[in-house]
């Protein structure tokens, strides 16, 4: 694929996201389901709430991580460089967009470099995706990394998303080796992580004997990467069009997805996909979660300013603050199970998959 096409197909991810309704029609995360227990007597002020929390070795200011979006165009420089000062600025964790196109062209490597060179001191997460790195192998594992000395890497999951964009590639044979042995060779942390569709036990439990150090589940219920690709290939590519309209709602909820996970591993879980709210957060975190990871809500302030993210980063931490105050939380190790009650579908299919022991 050409520089231009490259950059055409970030384009239009960056486009669609922000112009159009890209969301899931029917299927909705399920944190819907979960209720957390209100408690009017907390014992303690609102200004003892502490919000800070570790991940990965680090402390952060909140459990809120920035997902990776986008890079390889110009207009994905700047999104990521006022990410980047944004996330230094308030102490949490960002990722970048999968770093494939500037790993292919060296060309474009200034529009992921930007996160480093604007956010100096920021926790910064590479992106490589795992049909590359099988394919690849585990140098484009360290090139990424070292592309904008990062302090994690994230291997993204996107089988869907391979099966429905017009330039995808499906194979996927070889990706938990290849996950093991970068694993092995980087001297950073490795998250795995899904991008619409979300994690499985059975995936997870893989993913973990990988030795990778967290898992992003990534689930359904929020941006809809089928949608954007289905989009795309409206005029273009008739057969990849029509397979991804009848995937569109395809996918494990986030909320059944973490439960999953959380009650699988004894790696750290990061809940993402459709968290737009610091009280989905928290419910993420009652559930099993140390980090709640958001990309959606940042993307339009990223087109305008750092000062932009920054406020809409704060408006989360105070929604995390108030859902902890409500229930008796002082500091983020007090979220726990107790704090929450399954209802619904999500209790259903916590019954069905996980048993009694994702419910207590």
């Amino acid at each position: 694929m050409t520089r231009d096409e490259t950059s055409a197909r970030k384009r239009d991810h960056i486009r669609l996201s922000l112009e159009r309704d890209v969301g899931f029609r029917e299927k909705s995360t399920w944190f819907e389901y979960v209720e957390l227990v209100h408690q009017a007597l907390p014992e303690l002020d609102f200004q003892e709430v502490s919000t800070e929390t570790t991940f990965l070795g680090r402390r952060f200011s909140m459990p809120l991580l920035i997902e990776g979006m986008t890079g390889g165009t110009p207009e994905a420089a700047e999104i990521n460089g006022n990410l980047a000062e944004a996330a230094e600025r308030v102490n949490i964790p960002i990722g970048v967009g999968s770093q494939r196109a500037a790993i292919a062209d060296p060309g474009l490597e200034y529009t992921f470099r930007v996160a480093r060179e604007r956010g100096p001191r920021a926790f910064l997460i590479a992106n490589i995706s795992g049909v590359q790195l099988a394919k690849e192998g585990v140098e484009w594992a360290e090139r990424a990394v070292e592309m904008i000395e990062a302090d994690a890497l994230a291997i993204h999951l996107n089988t869907l998303q391979e099966v429905v964009q017009p330039e995808g590639f499906a194979g996927f044979r070889g990706v938990r080796d290849a996950i093991e042995r970068t694993v092995e060779r980087l001297g950073v942390p490795v998250i795995v992580k899904e991008i619409g569709c979300g994690i499985s036990r059975e995936a997870a439990k893989m993913i973990e004997e990988a030795g990778a150090s967290a898992i992003d589940v990534a689930g359904s219920g929020g941006t809809n990467w089928t949608l954007i690709e289905m989009l795309r290939a409206e005029g273009v590519d008739e057969e990849k069009r029509a397979l991804a309209e009848v995937f569109l709602e395809w996918g494990i909820p986030t909320a059944a997805s973490l439960i999953e996970v959380a009650s699988t591993v004894s790696i750290e879980v990061i809940a993402s996909g459709g968290i737009r709210t610091g009280l989905d957060i928290v419910k993420a975190m009652a559930l099993g979660a140390r980090m709640g990871g958001m990309a959606h809500p940042f993307l339009k302030p990223a087109t305008q300013s750092p000062g932009a993210v920054e406020s809409r980063l704060m408006r989360v931490k105070r929604e995390i603050q108030a859902a902890m105050f409500l229930t008796g939380c002082r500091h983020t190790g007090e979220i726990t199970r107790s704090k929450a009650v399954i209802l619904g579908p999500l209790l259903d299919w916590v019954r069905q998959r996980v048993g009694d022991g994702g419910i207590r």
